[in-house]
């Protein structure tokens, strides 16, 4: 099993490379999705927001456990 260190470090990188790689590769992913009230602009904020809060979630308790034990 991954630490945690890792495993925050790791998510965030492989979900933008993921990102990247589809917006590279799929014929089929949104472009030019600028209106926030069109689904294609939350197709492509979904898949940015969870890595992100998944990042921040655990740094934060990162910090809590290391605060509390010094």
């Amino acid at each position: 099993m991954f630490s945690l260190s890792v495993m925050v470090g790791l998510v965030p990188i492989v979900s933008l490379v993921g990102l990247f790689y589809s917006a590279a590769v799929d014929d089929d992913f949104p472009q030019g999705c600028t209106s926030s009230s069109s689904l294609c602009f939350y197709s492509l904020l979904l898949p940015v927001t969870i890595p992100v809060y998944v990042f921040f979630h655990l740094w934060s308790w990162i910090g809590i456990k290391l605060f509390r034990h010094n």
